[in-house]
């Protein structure tokens, strides 16, 4: 994560989204909702969080025995499945709470996503579940992902989405903008559930995200929408 001087879009009332250093208002924002993280996730997605991660693994879509980069592992559920399909996962995280709260056997490391502790060409794979918003800029991220994987690697980075359908967005809309707040206002940090579902405004759209994959340095670059629309799954393969 980076600085940036233009964060705080906010796509309508409520608290601003983070200003300045988003980095740190990350981090912090993520070490205050650690311990009830994954029961919100489970709650607030009906589960279809863990079909949507376990289908990140399938996309990854590399033998068994590959060293995989979890980037903003949280408290570890794709490091686990990942290791249920028998590959070698190493997690990685800003947020020291997460990193407590973690439940895998896999390797933790604190690190930024923009600066990986790993040598060039080094990993097979690297999967990423619902960080690519917090992030304040994507360029040198895939650029970072792009350095640090072996040619043939692959990537497979999970993040929430809008539908295309007027009707299921307008929907969606209503759920993400109100009733996540809410419910996560109730079980945990108010602030934090807040910004999460307007946190979505930091993506590019569609074509120029796709694009600056394949600008890092990316062949077969794809998106599959998920559960109607309101995840996405973006894979790629190293030139």
């Amino acid at each position: 994560m980076t600085d940036s001087p233009d964060l705080g879009r906010n796509d309508g009332g409520g608290d601003p989204l983070p200003r300045g250093d988003k980095a740190t208002a990350v981090r912090s924002m993520f070490d205050a909702i650690a311990p009830r993280y994954d029961l919100l996730n489970r709650l607030l997605t009906f589960r279809l969080d863990v079909a949507w991660r376990r289908r990140t693994v399938r996309d990854l879509a590399l033998p068994a025995g590959s060293t995989v980069l979890d980037l903003a592992c949280g408290t570890g559920d794709l490091c686990r499945d990942l290791a249920a399909a028998d590959h070698r996962p190493i997690g990685l995280d800003l947020s020291w709470g997460m990193l407590a709260a973690a439940r895998t056997d896999a390797p933790l490391l604190h690190a930024d996503a923009l600066r990986l502790p790993a040598p060039d060409g080094s990993v097979d794979g690297v999967t990423c579940g619902f960080a690519l918003r917090n992030l304040a800029a994507l360029e040198p991220f895939f650029a970072e992902l792009a350095r640090a994987l072996r040619p043939g690697g692959r990537i497979a980075l999970l993040e929430v989405d809008r539908p295309r359908n007027p009707l299921l967005r307008a929907g969606h809309g209503v759920y993400f903008g109100r009733v996540v707040p809410f419910v996560g206002g109730l079980l945990s940090d108010r602030q934090a559930y807040r910004y999460l579902p307007k946190s979505v405004v930091y993506l590019p759209d569609e074509a120029a995200l796709l694009g600056q994959i394949a600008d890092a340095g990316f062949n077969d670059v794809a998106k599959r929408r998920l559960s109607g629309g309101i995840a996405q799954l973006l894979t790629a393969t190293r030139a």
